[in-house]
């Protein structure tokens, strides 16, 4: 149930009340706001008072959520998206036919009749597809040679939480939001992908192959983390 709290410094709390089968207040803090976990017999002037008590640690939390918010794309023409780590412009022109989006430098250009975000969404993740696709095969190839492996096949994954995996067969599924990456963060995924070609574990003997053909991946992987909200962004 939502309820709001105006505070003694009259800023005023949104929060979600929950009443549950338990002796303490729990306040958590989530992406959507102040969640609050209660006892069924507490009043609701004591849960006030144990929230005031809080306030302080509650509002500096909510600030770094919101301060830390990574804005929803806008499928529409000046949009800022990233390609190997760099920054890319949608440019959205009015166009009789719709042309599939042509790449320049910093540029993204789609040509069409009708400006609909699902449209432009649409054709802008196609593109990505498909240069994820010729970029990731190029790497693969490298760095299996590099490894003395061989893949069988490489397929595009949608996953929301997985960067890539590799089966028993030697089949490789990567991201396709990886392209948003820099070029060394890519190659990391790809060379871990690879290690598991040799072992399918991540054993210290897994984390020897991937430093041998990638020292930096502890740093890399670290990185890909923070990066991770920014890349799901699609």
């Amino acid at each position: 149930m939502s309820h709001t709290l105006t505070l003694p410094s009259g800023d005023q709390l949104h929060y979600q009340l929950e009443r549950r089968q338990r002796r303490t207040v729990g306040l958590k803090i989530t992406q959507t706001g102040l969640v609050i976990h209660a006892p069924k017999r507490i009043s609701q002037s004591q849960l006030e008072d144990i929230i005031v008590q809080k306030a302080d640690w509650v509002l500096k939390k909510l600030a770094s959520i919101t301060a830390n918010k990574i804005p929803e794309i806008q499928w529409q023409h000046g949009e800022q998206l990233l390609f190997l780590g760099n920054p890319l412009t949608l440019v959205v022109e009015h166009n009789q036919r719709s042309k599939a989006a042509e790449y320049e430098p910093g540029v993204l250009q789609l040509a069409m009749p009708n400006h609909d975000p699902k449209l432009i969404a649409r054709k802008v993740v196609q593109w990505y597809q498909k240069q994820a696709m010729t970029d990731f095969t190029r790497r693969l190839e490298i760095f299996s040679s590099k490894l003395g492996v061989k893949f069988t096949s490489l397929a595009l994954s949608n996953a929301a939480s997985r960067w890539g995996s590799c089966n028993s067969r030697k089949e490789i599924r990567l991201n396709w939001r990886l392209l948003q990456a820099p070029p060394h963060i890519i190659n990391y995924v790809v060379c871990h992908e690879l290690a598991h070609i040799k072992e399918m574990n991540h054993s210290a003997k897994f984390w020897a192959i991937v430093a041998s053909i990638f020292p930096d991946y502890k740093l890399a992987e670290k990185e890909l983390k923070a990066l991770s909200a920014k890349l799901h962004r699609f």
